[in-house]
């Protein structure tokens, strides 16, 4: 008998985890994992060893890209808090919805989505923003007590701060929108401010 096709089934293995290794795209890495998964079932049936075979392809494959999918979906999102009345008027404010619309574009290059989070008031806003519950603020500057000095003679209808210093590189480059001020806010050093 000729058991030629083992190999070609056993090639496919680096082949599937090379692509694995350079794929960019995350959901696109989910499902190649999974034909990863499957192809090593399929060897291990064909070598004799169903028992194997049916662990890799529950565990391995099935449950893996379950609990992937998961986590990619749930960590490629920017938490950017808003006030609440901002959030409620996206249809008539055009500079908002210009800011976010920048926002979008920026963050699905990365495969990211935009979740909003309202807050009532500034004081709540920065208090999310301090324990970590957004990754982003955005407000009008005339509601910001503590940088009102800063924004006195900008033009801009927002400022926008940012706990996390590769999303403020990203959008300090990237960002077109004339609409907002930028800032990066460090958590770690109290009151310590970068401002574009």
């Amino acid at each position: 008998m000729d058991d030629s096709y083992i190999y070609v089934i056993i090639a496919l293995l680096p082949l599937a985890g090379c692509m694995l290794l350079f794929q960019a795209n995350p959901y696109h890495a989910l499902v190649i994992r999974g034909i990863l998964g499957a192809i090593a079932a399929l060897v291990y049936t064909v070598l004799g060893a169903a028992d194997v075979a049916l662990t890799e392809a529950l565990v391995g494959t099935m449950l893996a890209i379950t609990l992937y999918a998961v986590a990619v979906r749930s960590s490629l999102v920017m938490r950017l808090g808003v006030l609440k009345d901002e959030a409620i008027e996206t249809g008539d404010n055009d500079h908002f919805e210009q800011l976010m619309d920048n926002l979008r574009t920026i963050l699905s290059k990365r495969y990211m989505r935009l979740e909003l989070v309202s807050y009532t008031n500034t004081k709540a806003l920065h208090r999310a923003l301090m324990d970590k519950e957004v990754h982003a603020i955005c407000a009008p500057p005339e509601h910001d007590d503590q940088d009102s000095t800063v924004h006195k003679n900008n033009k801009q209808p927002y400022h926008t701060k940012t706990r996390i210093q590769r999303i403020y590189e990203i959008m300090q480059s990237e960002l077109s929108s004339p609409v907002t001020a930028l800032t990066y806010v460090s958590t770690t050093d109290s009151g310590e401010e970068q401002h574009k």
